[in-house]
């Protein structure tokens, strides 16, 4: 079993999107700052807004100290990347928060370049598989009213088992879809 504070190595893989493509996913290194803001300059004022339900012009430094701090037990956050020139770029943030011993809010943010090629699904999927394994099996997500691409991932990745929407955010309880896809499985790094 892991103890809190070890990088979850096993978490690591590889991703051919259905354009061909190649993606990496791992779990966020601590105090890696700079990963998320290098996402954030990638991302839309609406993007932000439907992820943050706010109208943040940029992640304030408190919050990007947040997002990356974590001890990849109760907290864990995945990254999807790809190679750029002279980097790997990240393309996509997923991640888990413990909201109870078996319940974990669950979150997504991708690049708006890359949304809409399933990469939120793929990252929800092992977001959710790495919770399970560490003894999640109900998850939470709060969401705009009009965020319709949340809601269609939803379909595809959770059977739904409350939902109740309060001043135009809904907070909606979901257990893992389990999945028989084959397209789009990550092989280990």
């Amino acid at each position: 079993m892991m103890t809190p504070g070890e990088y979850p190595s096993e978490l690591e893989c590889e991703v051919t999107l259905s354009n061909r493509r190649q993606l990496r996913i791992r779990p966020l290194h601590p105090d890696e700052d700079d990963a998320i803001r290098e996402l954030d300059a990638n991302v839309s004022r609406r993007s932000r807004y439907l992820r943050f339900l706010s109208p943040l012009p940029a992640l304030p430094d408190s919050l990007v100290r947040l997002l990356a701090s974590f001890d990849y037990r109760r907290r864990l956050s995945l990254v999807a990347e790809i190679d750029a020139p002279g980097h790997r770029q990240v393309i996509a943030l997923g991640s888990f928060g413990a909201l109870d011993n078996g319940t974990a809010e669950v979150a997504l943010l991708v690049s708006d370049a890359w949304q809409h090629q399933g990469i939120g699904t793929i990252l929800a999927r092992q977001v959710m598989r790495a919770a399970e394994e560490r003894g999640f099996a109900q998850f939470v997500v709060h969401v705009m009213w009009e965020n319709m691409a949340i809601r269609r991932l939803l379909k595809r990745v959770g059977h739904v088992v409350s939902s109740r929407t309060s001043f135009g955010v809904s907070e909606v309880t979901f257990i893992r879809r389990q999945s028989s896809e084959q397209d789009l499985s990550p092989s280990p790094v």
